[in-house]
């Protein structure tokens, strides 16, 4: 069976989910207070419908309970993001995620239940510093406030040397958790798996440790 999503707020964020949850072969009810973005999502998501998702009756009328996972992306709007969380708590949806605008709103978000909550603008704010400041850096992506996983290319100092000669973890603090090779990506590469040229070493750490690595360890 096809997994069902709901994106409430169909802005630049809450659409492009829209658009690749369907590209992921997923139904998708996309739902917003604006009857202009919902017509232009008519012929792209599964269903699409213009509704207050403030008001608990509506949410219900519009069988939202039926669906396992619920995306709030609604936009400027801090406190309809707030109440429809709230309303799809109390109605019992499984999972909520929800864009926040800044700190302040992601603590009430978590306070009333949200399961997930993302900062679309400030994480992609840290991947590109990351990747402007550091040519070895291709992505960077945060797991908490200390612990990121980040995508670094392996240079002519790396290669031809296996995970063990390098010894990173004892070094610098960081775990090799993936190499992608090509098409191909080793998941928990073994300590005798030499680095070849091209290689994009996934490593996760503190980012304090990530940096201390791709410093001393790539120039």
């Amino acid at each position: 069976m096809k997994k069902e999503f709901a994106v409430i707020g169909l802005g630049r964020f809450g659409g492009s989910i829209v658009r690749e949850l369907i590209e992921l072969d997923a139904d998708v009810m996309a739902i917003d207070i604006s009857s202009e973005r919902v017509d232009e999502y008519a012929h792209i998501a599964t269903q699409a419908v213009a509704a207050d998702t403030t008001d608990e009756s509506v949410l219900r009328s519009i069988g939202i309970r039926n669906f396992e996972h619920v995306v709030v992306a609604i936009g400027e709007n801090i406190q309809a993001s707030i109440l429809t969380t709230l309303m799809l708590k109390e109605i019992g949806v499984k999972k909520i995620t929800v864009k926040a605008q800044n700190d302040s709103h992601e603590k009430v978000l978590r306070k009333i239940g949200a399961d997930q909550v993302v900062h679309p603008e400030r994480d992609m704010g840290i991947r590109i510093a990351n990747n402007m400041v550091s040519n070895n850096i291709l992505d960077y992506l945060e797991l908490s406030d200390e612990y990121s996983i980040a995508e670094i290319k392996a240079n002519d100092k790396l290669v031809g040397s296996t995970l063990i000669d390098l010894d990173i973890r004892a070094k610098y603090g960081v775990n090799i958790v993936a190499i992608k090779r090509g098409k191909h990506i080793l998941v928990s590469p073994q300590a005798i798996e030499k680095i070849r040229l091209e290689d994009i070493l996934i490593v996760i750490g503190s980012d304090e440790e990530i940096h201390k690595f791709e410093k001393k360890a790539l120039h």
